[in-house]
């Protein structure tokens, strides 16, 4: 029984949900990109970008789903322009809505109430006995291990999320595609097999679990999620009455009576041996089995990832809320290139703590798709490139950047060359070992790529630094590529310009310290004798050390 329509959902749901259907519960950061499984962004960038750091700035979610759904929308960005409009547009429903707000406010902050109980009930072992005990981690492998025998954990995970189904039918309608299809979908789901399930009656025929309209009229065993079994602790009682009654009014005559409460006596202490046994066959026999069939259903799944995306558009908004100065959902265009312009940008991660944070222009486009930034080191070219590459998965997250205003054509790749000489391949020194790296970014770029080069072809000769530098950059100029590149190499900068290719920006100086603002032009200038004498390293200091060391 399912009456999903899959014509309305299948613009918003992701690949796979969250909801793990494996023994052990997903964690928040399951979907972090690995070396072998990625998505827009791959490991190295993942990490050179400061994902991680970049999520937990905006995780304002309050469901443990909500930051999942969150965490993914950072590590594995989309790339459909329609999905992020529609998106933006449940976004701005919010904001126009306070009615709807207020009502989806309350309905996921008492959903985070209880939500653990689900996973209790989803991923639990229960280990017998009478007492329900916290949760303990199994020998580190996430497993939740309970005492019980899962009755509790039946009762409070299904009750969960027949709340969550009758707290989402008095939900508002909204008007916005995206968050219509997310409470349409809790709504749904109270029309499934799971959730008939869910609510019970649950009836036990031939191994398999009937609701009440698919039993027969025959009498068929109704599952009971209690240790205490009343119908057979009323015939166990009614059993010993008769049984007592039959010794006093058999053996009075004899005067031995006393010997039906001695057998009364021997008799009590089995009861909950029995009833142990019985529970233990309901764990293995109904709970353990149903346990799986919850979590291998598509409609659970859907319906808690509907939660999630709620949770998280909530928490897009309060994060929106609380960038100090100017915030922005940028325009979301769909073009064959990759684009981002933004006036005013300041650094996500930044922001909150340093206010006097100096903001910069940003302009990738069909016109400007190379991008040389020169200057001396602690100017601000690492953090301007991070910026860039931050507003820019903030933007395919559906979430505000901190700028006055942007306009972005969501990449579909999205690559970070950072130097990694700690990470070098046997029998590969740095030289090849990065150019291996430029060579994976160059091939498995596309024109709706952006790519950030921090320097190239270190550890050769210059001239061959300079050689390879030039013909990479016109390869990425060509593919059509937005391409960044970070770099000291001012004679570079001189060749492409005779062909007029790239723009160039250099770090603003103010009496030999910089703005951390980035303007027009090429920087002819190093302050590496200004950087040693900060650490206490320069020509002067090698001298003195010398010096004294033969006194």
């Amino acid at each position: 029984m399912n009456d999903i329509s899959q014509a309305v959902i299948t613009p918003v749901w992701r690949g796979s949900f969250i909801l793990s259907s494996g023994k052990n519960q997903a964690q928040i950061r399951d979907t972090q990109p690995t070396a072998e499984n990625y998505g827009a962004l791959d490991a190295k960038t993942f990490a050179a970008v400061e994902a991680d750091a970049l999520f937990d700035e905006i995780n304002h979610a309050q469901t443990r789903v909500g930051q999942s759904v969150l965490y993914r929308s950072i590590a594995r960005p989309v790339s459909d322009a329609a999905l992020l409009q529609s998106k933006q547009e449940a976004l701005r429903e919010l904001e126009s809505n306070p009615e709807l707000l207020d009502a989806l406010e309350k309905y996921i902050k008492r959903m985070a109430l209880d939500e653990t109980s689900l996973y209790h009930l989803l991923y639990g072992e229960f280990a017998g006995g009478f007492t329900t005990d916290d949760p303990r981690d199994k020998a580190g492998k996430e497993r939740l291990e309970f005492g019980g025998y899962g009755y509790r954990q039946f009762i409070d995970g299904t009750g969960f999320v027949v709340d969550m189904v009758d707290q989402a039918e008095a939900l508002p309608t909204p008007t916005s595609d995206y968050l219509r299809t997310l409470v349409q979908a809790l709504r749904d789901f109270a029309r499934t097999h799971t959730y008939s399930l869910m609510h019970g009656p649950i009836y036990v025929s031939e191994g398999k679990f009937l609701t009440r309209t698919e039993k027969s009229r025959l009498p068929v065993p109704r599952f009971r999620p209690s240790v205490f079994k009343w119908p057979f602790i009323s015939l166990f009682l009614i059993f010993m009455a008769g049984l007592l009654f039959f010794f006093e009014s058999t053996l009075s005559e004899l005067g031995a009576s006393y010997i039906g409460y001695g057998v009364l006596i021997l008799l009590v202490p089995i009861i909950p041996i029995i009833l142990q046994a019985v529970s233990a066959s309901d764990r293995d026999s109904v709970i353990y089995p149903l346990q799986k069939l919850f979590r291998h259903s598509e409609d659970l799944a859907r319906a808690i990832e509907a939660l999630g995306m709620i949770d998280e558009l909530l928490a897009l908004r309060r994060h929106g809320h609380s960038i100090p100065g100017d915030s922005v959902l940028p325009e979301i265009h769909m073009n064959e290139r990759h684009a981002l312009v933004a006036s005013a940008a300041r650094n996500p991660l930044l922001v909150r703590a340093r206010p006097d944070y100096v903001p910069n222009d940003i302009t990738l486009d069909n016109d400007k798709r190379l991008l040389i930034v020169t200057g001396p080191n602690s100017g601000g070219k690492t953090a301007y490139c991070k910026t860039v590459v931050q507003i820019q998965l903030l933007a395919q997250a559906g979430a505000y950047v901190p700028a006055a205003q942007a306009r972005v054509i969501p990449a579909e790749h999205i690559f970070y060359q950072v130097p990694d000489p700690g990470q070098l391949e046997e029998s590969m020194g740095r030289f090849a070992h990065e150019l291996k790296q430029t060579r994976e970014i160059f091939f498995s770029s596309t024109s709706r790529s952006l790519v950030v080069l921090d320097e190239l072809a270190e550890g050769t000769t210059f001239e061959e630094k300079m050689t390879l530098s030039e013909y990479v950059l016109k390869g990425f100029h060509q593919l059509g590529a937005t391409t960044i590149l970070v770099t000291h190499n001012h004679e570079l900068c001189e060749r492409l310009q005779q062909e007029q290719i790239g723009d160039y920006l250099q770090v603003e100086f103010d009496s030999d310290q910089p703005t951390h603002r980035l303007i027009p032009g090429v920087s002819r200038i190093s302050h590496a004798d200004r950087i040693a004498s900060a650490l206490g390293f320069s020509k002067e200091d090698v001298a003195s050390h010398l010096a004294s060391l033969q006194e």
